[in-house]
């Protein structure tokens, strides 16, 4: 694309350089990456600030370079090199818009729905993707485990990716005839800017609670973040929101689009019902226009019948046969890390990101639920190192009263001291059945081999996770890996 056209429709302060000249390939945050013909956006981070790559890719040749401090680099470097200087007012959203403009506006050429809330993001999205599917319909994925164009899987680090990797994603999507997308979005993204100026045809919330209060500090700030989602669902495009959830009306407030509700509540458009769950899967009924619907999925856990149900109503409400939708949740498969069983003889394992106090809660009384008190809970869990600390105490207060012993270790500590992370998880424990060992593979396997029988033991924090991050170095760690090889060792 040349980038005189691409200036043509976008909003910038100042252009420096005779940009009818140049020819743009690709677009990059990443001075990395950069290279001839890429269009170099300066992002401030938290921790780096793009601006200071600048003189790095002049020096490998990029066409142009957007930035909004426009003092970061004299004038003369850029004219010397022949390196378009375009100043902005804001390089985030900018990116998004740039991003937008010259991938071709992909969100408009797919019905893009949008799911947001601190827990069931991506069960509920395997959920719409596989019913979309069983209906006839390619459909892409963005979310927190992989994206998925079709069937083909593109690995992922955030949630919600780059607004210039989101518009890349959404337009090899539309290339490859794709009709569907459902993307998680993150509230980080949300206020960052990596979504805006998409197309969303359609929004579901699943639920709130307080997470992420490192980078919110509040959680009005967290609620307000997430309503962005909805303010931009237009007129014509539909909400699917959880009736249970108190926090609804607050982040619904002022939107035009229609809206329809499920969950247990009475006055819910989509009722949930009668549920039940073991370790084998869930099943419950759905009530919808007045018409009931038997609901099974292997899924496990009471949670996973408000997120099928989300992704009912999101699919009847687009016009789909309901029937369809019943038989696109049925055959759904497990979602990696998402109380997901593996088991040996008749001792059970379930891996489970749950990494905040109310998931952690939510997993746990599933199992015990199960359990019935007839079999003991183990659980072991720690909490991420540089991320929200005011929950370690009140998951270690969870994780303790609902367990019958506790295994209290390492999860992802990045750049802080493990021990000084599990000192503040013990501040919130009250009895003495619980057992500190930093180092998680030795929980695990402690776990195992000093549990009864017939236990259930929960590991939970990092789920789909395949790494674990120690002073900023990221190793192979899989939860599931583990718990398959000491069980098996168990077992013999």
């Amino acid at each position: 694309m040349k980038l005189s056209d691409l200036l043509n429709k976008v909003k910038t302060i100042q252009v420096a350089g005779n940009a009818e000249l140049k020819e743009i390939t690709d677009i990059t945050i990443d001075s990395r990456i950069s290279s001839n013909n890429s269009l170099f956006f300066a992002i401030e981070g938290f921790k780096t600030d793009g601006h200071n790559f600048i003189n790095d890719v002049i020096n490998k040749g990029v066409a142009a370079v957007v930035l909004q401090n426009p003092k970061a680099i004299p004038d003369q470097i850029f004219s010397h090199s022949g390196c378009i200087k375009i100043v902005v007012k804001d390089s985030r959203k900018s990116l998004a818009e740039f991003s937008n403009i010259f991938y071709g506006e992909p969100s408009k050429k797919l019905n893009l729905i949008g799911i947001t809330g601190t827990k069931g993001k991506t069960t509920t999205a395997f959920f719409v993707k596989n019913i979309f599917e069983q209906a006839g319909f390619k459909t892409g994925l963005i979310g927190t485990i992989a994206n998925y164009i079709g069937n083909n899987e593109v690995k992922t680090l955030l949630t919600t990716p780059q607004s210039n990797e989101i518009n890349s994603l959404l337009a090899q999507m539309v290339n490859e005839n794709c009709s569907q997308c459902v993307m998680e979005v993150s509230s980080h993204a949300l206020r960052l800017n990596r979504v805006d100026y998409l197309k969303f045809g359609t929004g579901i919330f699943t639920n709130i609670t307080s997470d992420h209060l490192d980078y919110h500090k509040t959680f009005d700030h967290y609620l307000e973040s997430k309503k962005i989602l909805f303010d931009m669902i237009p007129s014509s495009g539909k909400i699917i929101y959880n009736a249970d959830d108190l926090n609804s009306s607050a982040l619904l407030k002022n939107s035009s689009a229609q809206k329809y509700s499920y969950g247990t509540d009475k006055n819910a458009e989509c009722r949930v019902q009668n549920v039940e769950f073991s370790l084998e899967g869930t099943n419950f009924d759905l009530s919808w226009k007045g018409s009931d619907y038997h609901i099974t999925t292997s899924l496990v856990g009471h949670f996973n019948a408000f997120n099928s149900a989300a992704a009912f109503t999101a699919a009847v409400v687009s016009g789909m046969d309901p029937q369809i939708a019943v038989e696109g949740i049925k055959s759904t498969p497990q979602v990696p890390g998402r109380f997901e069983i593996v088991s040996k003889k008749n001792k059970k394992v379930i891996v489970d990101y749950s990494h905040t106090s109310d998931s952690l809660k939510q997993a746990l009384t599933a199992v015990q639920n199960i359990v019935k008190e007839e079999r003991s809970v183990y659980t072991v869990f720690g909490c991420g190192g540089d991320r929200d600390r005011t929950k370690r105490p009140i998951m270690g207060d969870v994780a303790a009263s609902m367990s019958d012993r506790v295994y209290v270790t390492s999860d992802n500590p990045r750049t802080e001291d493990p021990f000084f992370i599990i000192d503040e998880i013990l501040k919130g424990i009250k009895s003495n059945n619980y057992r500190v060992i930093e180092n998680r593979e030795e929980a695990i396997r402690s776990a195992i081999f000093e549990s009864e029988d017939n236990a259930v033991i929960l590991i939970a924090g990092k789920g789909h996770e395949s790494y674990q991050e120690i002073n900023g170095v990221r190793k192979h760690f899989s939860d599931k890996e583990l718990a398959q090889k000491y069980l098996a060792e168990w077992a013999r």
